[in-house]
């Protein structure tokens, strides 16, 4: 991987750890009431069902991507798809409310098999995450040739990094909820989907650009 490549699964990574839904927020919580340990072993489930995801978006679609992987229609479809998930959660209301809900109790007893699949359900049953992770894929195999070792690379160091920013909100997790009162969090999320949109958009634009080797890294260097 180059330099570059790695820059932009980092900051892919960071940038999914702070996705505001019920994942932050449970991660959050039973790093409080649970200790550490048992906060990891939750990630750890959730990042179980975002590689299922990737493996769902990746095998479902690879026989389309490697068909048209120079077609600039192709960043349309990922644009878009990444386009209306932002609008999704721009407008999503629904965690607004849910934060504030405090009447979560896990067991006295930790048991890590249940966090780590109560971490996999919870992510997979969210299909907007399948969304997104399809958007990614698209983007992103194309801009690699659909070759399955740079991708399994590039994917690899965005979880990598998404786990180990985790970590430190784990780390963090009392400061964090002192300060994510239901205004804030809410003024968060918006923001993600408004940068959400703003990938889509700028995607969709590189559509329109004849005979140009298109690359996500300038997606991510528009936006910073």
């Amino acid at each position: 991987m180059t330099f570059n490549e790695i820059k932009e699964a980092v900051f892919i990574g960071f940038f999914l750890a702070f996705m505001i839904g019920p994942v932050f927020f449970m991660l959050i919580q039973t790093s409080i009431i649970k200790g550490a340990r048992a906060a990891i072993m939750f990630d750890l489930g959730v990042i179980l069902g975002d590689i299922t995801f990737i493996l769902i978006a990746y095998f479902g679609s690879k026989r389309l991507l490697e068909e048209i992987k120079d077609d600039p229609r192709l960043f349309y479809i990922g644009g878009l798809i990444l386009l209306v998930y932002g609008i999704i959660t721009y407008l999503d209301k629904s965690q607004k409310a849910a934060i504030q809900d405090e009447t979560i109790v896990l067991p006295e007893k930790t048991n890590y098999f249940k966090l780590f699949a109560k971490g996999f359900l919870l992510n997979f049953i969210n299909i907007g995450v399948l969304a997104f992770w399809l958007g990614m894929i698209v983007v992103v195999g194309s801009n690699l040739e659909m070759n399955p070792s740079k991708i399994f690379n590039f994917f690899s160091v965005i979880l990598l990094s998404y786990l180990i920013t985790d970590i430190g909100k784990i780390t963090l997790a009392k400061q964090l909820k002192r300060h994510l009162t239901p205004k804030v969090t809410y003024k968060i999320k918006r923001a993600m989907g408004i940068l959400l949109m703003v990938f889509g958009i700028v995607l969709m634009l590189k559509g329109f650009i004849p005979k140009e080797k298109l690359i996500f890294k300038n997606v991510i260097e528009k936006t910073q």
